[in-house]
């Protein structure tokens, strides 16, 4: 039997941050990852805001990055497209198997083992040993830690375990990378309304020929994502006209709304999209998963140390995170909420009553994809659009 403080389990972005936490605050931490690569499969945009990267403690570079986004193309149902300009990097468009690497080798230069092609089958908690029932290369062991950190993904099998159960809406998502020629590759370019229902599509531009075209959709529309996505790309006007045909790559991923009610159990913690720490806005998950993920490693690290993995010593990770972005997620649901309840055509008049300088400049000013409680505040008042009031006072009441 192997005995660790900490076992993290998931060796994506969330799982090999908080892994890293835990062995920086002197936790003697294992990785384990069910697949026998770091990075792959990928269910993920690839689209990082800059906040994301720096929350990942690391600097952008060629290694990784492989195109830099300012703004967003809003492209309505009907009526003219909404540009919206942030004037300088918001995002990077990276490469998520060399990203996910990176952070996994950060985590194991601070001392972090990592075992790959290793599946958890079984846990076994306690207020001060877990037992962790894993089949690794094939062969099954048992191992002991004093907290597990579930970073295992959306439809996590540690957190089930636990009791604590897994997000209850999923969104499926899909996403090619397809030749494309895009009109400006500062920009990302996103569709709304009943043409992608209960979400919204992007086009994502890799280079100036490639762009990674994608979607998802909220199942209660009983619809097809693979369908939905081939009509966005042969029946929407403006991505058929620039649409090379063909498919250079397929992902498929979910995106989980709203975080579990709890978050931590006796011995264990939840982290990430296994937890729900996502935008329900955008649908990304590593900025707010980094945030949680520091906390985690943390607590975890100061419950080994103190030898009390109780729930009520754990629970004050689930306080934390939810003080630094609990508002946030909450307030990014009820928009959710709102947006994915409006009619084709009061969607595209609210996106038309925004084109204009003034609340532009507005967009540009406050604009943050990681906190956009902070522009909804500002575009709030009524007096920024007379001609569409009521859509403006429905959008207060529902949001605040």
């Amino acid at each position: 039997m192997t005995e660790y403080d900490v076992i993290v389990v998931g060796a994506g972005p969330i799982g090999s941050t908080a892994a890293r936490y835990a062995a920086m605050h002197g936790a003697r931490t294992l990785m384990v990852e069910d697949h026998s690569f770091i990075g792959s499969p990928v269910g993920c945009t690839g689209l990082l805001s800059t906040k994301a990267v720096s929350e990942c403690d690391i600097e952008p570079s060629d290694d990784f990055v492989y195109n830099s986004v300012r703004g967003a193309f809003v492209h309505p149902m009907n009526g003219e497209c909404l540009p919206i300009d942030g004037k300088k990097t918001k995002a990077y468009v990276v490469s998520r198997k060399m990203f996910d690497r990176r952070l996994a080798v950060m985590a194991l230069e601070e001392g972090v083992e990592l075992s790959l092609n290793t599946r958890v089958n079984d846990i076994e908690t306690s207020s001060e040993k877990q037992k962790i029932s894993v089949v690794r290369n094939g062969q099954p062991e048992t191992i002991e830690a004093k907290v597990i950190i579930a970073a295992d993904g959306v439809r996590s099998k540690v957190a089930k375990m636990a009791g604590l159960g897994n997000v209850s809406k999923v969104l499926p998502g899909i996403q090619v990378e397809v030749p494309y020629r895009s009109d400006d590759t500062d920009f990302v370019e996103l569709f709304a309304g009943s043409q992608v229902p209960g979400f919204f599509g992007w086009a994502v531009p890799v280079n100036e020929n490639i762009s990674r075209v994608g979607m998802a959709i909220d199942p209660k529309y009983g619809v097809s994502a693979h369908q939905v996505l081939e009509n966005l790309l042969t029946q929407n006007p403006h991505v058929a006209s620039r649409y090379g045909g063909g498919k250079l790559d397929l992902v498929m991923g979910g995106i989980p709304l709203g975080p579990l009610e709890k978050t931590y159990a006796k011995g264990v913690l939840v982290v990430g999209d296994a937890a729900g720490q996502v935008k329900p806005t955008s649908g990304g998950g590593i900025y707010t998963g980094a945030v949680c993920a520091k906390i985690a490693g943390e607590m975890a690290a100061r419950a080994s140390a103190e030898e009390d993995s109780s729930e009520n010593f754990l629970l004050e990770y689930d306080r934390r995170w939810r003080g630094k972005i609990g508002k946030e997620l909450a307030m990014g649901m009820r928009i959710h909420n709102f947006i994915g309840g409006l009619k084709d055509s009061e969607l595209d008049e609210l996106i038309g009553s925004m084109n204009n300088p003034a609340i532009l400049d507005t967009i540009t000013r406050y604009g943050d994809m990681d906190h956009p409680s902070i522009l909804m505040k500002k575009m709030l008042h009524p007096s920024r659009s007379v001609h569409i009031l009521k859509v403006f006072r429905a959008f207060a009441k529902a949001v605040l």
